[in-house]
Order: structure tokens, then sequence, then C-alpha cells
């Protein structure tokens, strides 16, 4: 046997010993548990959503998912953007995006109907945080946006203009209630 083999087998003797007589000791069950299938097959678990977007009006009821889930995309869902401050957190802002238009994806197509003082809902841990929409605007199409920020909490949507082409709607509301 070689010189490593021999320290391997020995490590392992003392990590059984110790544990052996840690079990012994402490009056501690072993119990076998099976791991999960999805382990052994490769299956990633369905990932939980942090979070839930509800407009009634428009008939959005959309699940929001962690800044770095591969669900975090907008050919998936509707985006919570990085630079998002969660509303649990003191001056917060949510940024959310999706398309809009007619595909299957365009979570966002019906935005443009929304109207000043209509309200939106956002769940995140266990707090309904309901927002009342103070402004909409459009601005040129160039990977920003800008946004105002207020003393209040805010919760911004974005998506394409359904009117210009080189344009994007902003939604910007702000926190009136949380439940």
């Amino acid at each position: 046997m070689s010189k490593k083999t021999v320290i391997v087998s020995l490590i392992v003797i003392i990590c059984y010993l110790c544990c052996c007589y840690y079990i012994t000791n402490n009056k501690t069950t072993l119990i076998n548990i099976k791991s999960p299938s999805w382990i052994s097959n490769g299956i990633k678990p369905v990932e939980m959503p942090i979070a839930q977007l509800t407009i009634e009006n428009i008939g959005i009821n959309k699940f929001i998912y962690n800044f770095n889930s591969e669900l975090n995309n907008v050919e998936k869902n509707v985006t919570i953007l990085d630079q998002s401050i969660l509303p649990n957190k003191a001056n917060s802002i949510v940024f959310l995006a999706a398309h809009s238009g007619n595909s299957s994806i365009s979570y966002f197509e019906k935005l443009y109907k929304l109207k000043i003082n209509d309200t939106i809902s956002f769940k995140y841990k266990n707090n309904d945080y309901l927002y009342q929409i103070v402004d909409i605007y459009e601005e040129v199409k160039n990977g920003y946006i800008g946004v105002n920020k207020r003393k209040e909490n805010q919760l911004i949507l974005t998506t394409c203009s359904p009117l210009h082409k080189n344009k994007q709607l902003i939604i910007d509301s702000i926190l009136i209630k949380v439940s």
C-alpha cells in the first residue's frame, strides 16, 4: 500500500471512531434519509418566487424571481432589475420590466391601459405592498430609464411603448399601504 492510501485509511478510521463515540455518549440516533430524486437524476427543483405582482384592472398576476435566477429574465417572466431596492428596505424603489406586444411572453402588453391613481399590488415577504400610479410617461429607448426618485417608496414598471417604436413606456407609482 502507498503512503497516501495508509493516511487516507487512518483518517477514515479515526472519523468513524469519533462518530461512534459521539453517538454512544450523546444518545444520538442516526436516521437514513433518502435523497430527493432530483439530486440523483440531475433535475433542478422548482424555484420558488420571491414576490408576486398583481394589477387587477389589466389582468396581470405574475410571480417575480430572485435577481440571480435564470427565471428572472424578460424572455421568461416579468423581470426585477438589479437596481431595485426591495420594499422591506427604507427608501425602496422596485423596477420591473417585461415585454409588450402580442407574444406569449408579452406580460406587459396592456400596461398602456393604466391610468393615474390605478393601483398595483406587490406581495413580498408576507406583506402586501399597495402602490398608486402617480405618473405615466415615455422616453427614448436607449437602455436606460430616467426616474425621479421620490420621498415615498416607489414601484416602477417599464416596457416598450405600443405607440412609438423607439420609446419606452414608464409607469411610476408610490407606496400607499402595507398590509
